[in-house]
């Protein structure tokens, strides 16, 4: 475990930041203030396990290094859908997609 200088931050060995004695990444904190606009308030209403002051801490972390954390983001963003697009269907979806087919055709006879 690597401190860092912001009080409640620490990196692992990979660099990652997490928020002390929690289980939490930074970046997951971000994520949802970027994707769904939360405050600080709401952050702390969502994940009441996080205080304030943890979760202004990984605010304060990712404007800090908004622009490591921004790739960051965009490289999990284009592995995610690089294994969407490499994924197949299952075999019960393709079973599922088939009957749900198989119904729609006899309800339209």
């Amino acid at each position: 475990m690597t401190k860092t200088e912001m009080a409640h931050i620490w990196l692992d060995e990979k660099g990652t930041a997490w928020i002390d004695d929690t289980g939490v990444k930074v970046i997951e904190v971000v994520l949802s203030h970027l994707a769904y606009g939360w405050s600080p308030a709401e952050i702390h209403f969502q994940y009441p396990h996080l205080s304030l002051a943890q979760i202004y801490a990984a605010l304060a972390y990712y404007y800090d290094h908004k622009e490591a954390l921004d790739a960051q983001i965009e490289q999990d963003l284009r592995e995610v859908e690089a294994m969407m697009q490499q994924a197949q269907e299952s075999p019960a979806q393709k079973k599922f997609r088939e009957r749900k087919a198989q119904k729609a055709k006899s309800v339209a006879s």
